[in-house]
């Protein structure tokens, strides 16, 4: 899936910058990772699947990159507080981070408990408040590029944000709220040379879409949906993420990138 020892495009370097990932185990986390890892930066593996984590870091360490596992259940203040100091005790900085934990159980609206809404609440809305208010603490501290920037957030949201989808109510709230924080975000972050911007992925073939209780007919009437007639790849959300990460988007926040095959426009 990633090639090995390939030379480091002038174009999206990242060489010298330490880029923390949630969600780090597999997945878009996984690819993201390794994307950034090609690139040239120290990469921070974040996720409560440490053995996956460990995979990602040897997929990694086979592409002559550095990474640091780390432990963190993003909803928690404490988990996050103490996964950042342990990625600054190690890389002395963080000059990106990927917002990329997510959970979408599958839950009736008339059903849904107030414990299963929370649940979603803390860790795709929350979580990404708890991480980047975090990170962002430590990014001003980084010395401004030429441009004065001294950081990039990227929140993985959905084009569940625009779109409904029935038996995801809390999740399209969730990840609504992860554009609109983002926006304010972006415009307090700004003078400080900080950058945020989302990603809204449609549908895209991971373990976790994978693991989806549908039978095939409902998987071909998604993908009907889709104008270009396919799930998208994680390693086609990996390449808007490096983009993001990198100088070549330094005039853009509070953007959000819709990569979805086109469902949206339909």
């Amino acid at each position: 899936m990633f090639g090995q020892n390939k030379a480091i495009p002038k174009f999206c370097d990242l060489r010298g910058r330490v880029a923390m990932v949630t969600g780090a185990a597999k997945g878009m986390g996984e690819a993201d990772s390794i994307k950034l890892a090609q690139a040239g930066a120290k990469v921070v593996l974040a996720d409560i699947d440490v053995a996956g984590c460990q995979q990602t870091a040897e997929k990694i360490k086979r592409i002559r990159g550095d990474s640091l596992v780390v432990k963190c259940d993003t909803s928690s203040k404490a988990e996050v507080d103490r996964a950042v100091a342990e990625a600054i005790k190690k890389f002395g900085k963080i000059d990106v981070l990927v917002n990329n934990a997510g959970i979408f159980p599958f839950e009736s609206f008339l059903q849904m408990s107030e414990e299963s809404f929370m649940k979603v609440i803390n860790v795709n809305l929350k979580g990404y408040f708890l991480m980047a208010q975090a990170c962002a603490r430590e990014m001003q501290k980084n010395q401004p590029n030429e441009k004065g920037q001294r950081g990039s957030i990227i929140n993985i949201a959905s084009i569940a944000a625009i779109i409904g989808f029935s038996g995801l109510v809390h999740y399209c709230g969730s990840k609504g709220g992860v554009i609109a924080m983002s926006k304010a975000m972006a415009l307090e972050l700004a003078p400080l040379g900080i950058r945020v911007n989302n990603i809204a992925p449609g549908v895209i073939d991971t373990p976790g879409t994978r693991s989806m209780d549908m039978d095939e007919k409902s998987r071909e009437a998604m993908v009907s949906m889709v104008p270009l007639k396919r799930w998208g790849k994680p390693e086609e959300i990996a390449n808007a993420v490096l983009f993001l990460a990198s100088d070549e988007s330094s005039y853009m926040t509070g953007s959000t990138i819709i990569i979805d095959g086109g469902w949206v426009i339909v």
